[in-house]
């Protein structure tokens, strides 16, 4: 007999009692699922790497690796793939963008904060612009144009 089927059988008796005592208006809180976890096929491709790390084994101190999660994890994945998941390459700075050759910022999401500093870099202090990808947008200080190069998908602005 299968694992699932005693299970079955043996959650029986606690069933018949609750299905006959249960509210018609409210729902049966008795029946609960035994796995909300899918099963894999193996005609499936290997799954993503988790942004949860397996943890250290008992008795040892854990690498960063193995206790990594979230954003710190998601970097060390990228960097052992060599890439560059926050691209902190600074923008291009041997020009001034104008409206018509805007300096073009990469990014996956429909708004990436930037930083100016001027053209020649570092010509004046630094000002903090947020580029959208409906318009350009331009420096206070040295006029320079920037503009969104969005590469994410259409459902990326609507995440929430």
């Amino acid at each position: 007999m299968s694992l699932l089927r005693c299970a079955i059988n043996a959650a029986r008796p606690i069933v018949r009692p609750a299905l006959a005592t249960r509210s018609k208006f409210g729902p049966s809180t008795s029946l609960r699922a035994f796995s909300t976890t899918l099963r894999a096929s193996s005609d499936h491709a290997a799954p993503p790497p988790s942004i949860f790390g397996p943890g250290g084994k008992s008795g040892e101190v854990p690498t960063d690796f193995e206790q990594a999660t979230g954003l710190e994890r998601f970097e060390m994945l990228g960097e052992m793939e060599g890439i560059d998941v926050f691209d902190e390459t600074p923008l291009e700075s041997s020009r001034v963008g104008t409206k018509k050759d805007p300096i073009m910022v990469l990014s996956y999401d429909a708004t990436r904060t930037i930083g100016c500093t001027g053209s020649p870099a570092d010509s004046h202090d630094i000002c903090w612009i947020v580029v959208g990808k409906d318009r350009q947008r331009f420096c206070s200080e040295c006029g320079s144009v920037y503009q969104l190069d969005y590469q994410g998908g259409g459902e990326a602005a609507h995440h929430h």
